[in-house]
């Protein structure tokens, strides 16, 4: 089975909401956002590619979603349960919506908070009361999560693990195993440059860096 390059979003178009330090770059604008989208759905292996959202911003229903639509692709929307109903975010009906127009749901967790700061019962409790919100909006099963900021250690994918999750994604880049656990993704920012999308769409990582990335997801998974 062919490796698959997972794009992730996080807010697209003008903020609804007080943006978190650091946080801006992440945000896209709508042209830059359906550029991309097109180069996917226009690709000889479009089944190459998967698309991820993570926070919950409102613009994933408002924007994100249509345009997914519109060209028969399908995204993995993952939602902070602590943000649900507050302003510039999803509230449940959005979260039924994007589900039922064939959309799906994941895990980020209750708070924005780096995983591998909290303690055990912190940690669980991202997990499994986030998970059990969910799924009483969606009814049925929410087994996919995407950790926060991509920070892990061997605690945290023991967590998932054992709490049930089946597929795990975080922000190493480069291209993803399906059938693996842990699952890299690349986030595409507002300063992502044209040779750095290139790159990023052909799949190809450069020799030394894709060395790194290898290296690093291994010291991160047994630390």
């Amino acid at each position: 089975m062919p490796d698959v390059r997972i794009l992730t979003f996080h807010g697209i178009g003008t903020p609804d909401r007080s943006l978190e330090p650091g946080e801006a770059p992440f945000w896209v604008g709508v042209d830059q956002f359906i550029s991309i989208l097109d180069r996917v759905a226009t690709h000889p292996d479009r089944t190459s590619f998967a698309i991820t959202f993570d926070d919950s911003n409102s613009s994933d229903l408002r924007i994100a979603a249509p345009h997914l639509e519109r060209r028969g692709l399908r995204g993995t929307f993952f939602v902070l349960t602590g943000r649900i109903g507050q302003r510039g975010s999803l509230d449940a009906d959005d979260v039924r919506e994007l589900m039922m127009s064939g959309m799906f749901i994941g895990n980020h967790g209750v708070t924005h908070r780096d995983w591998t700061r909290l303690k055990r019962l912190e940690l669980l409790h991202e997990l499994i009361a986030a998970r059990m919100a969910l799924e009483k909006i969606c009814r049925r099963p929410i087994e996919a999560a995407a950790i926060p900021f991509g920070r892990y250690n061997a605690a945290v994918l023991r967590a998932l693990r054992t709490t049930g999750y089946h597929t795990v994604y975080s922000s190493d880049r480069g291209t993803a195993n399906p059938a693996a656990f842990l699952k890299p993704r690349t986030s595409i920012r507002n300063d992502t440059t044209e040779v750095e999308l290139e790159r990023i769409l052909s799949g190809r990582l450069p020799l030394l860096r894709k060395m790194h990335r290898n290296i690093s997801m291994r010291v991160k998974q047994f630390s």
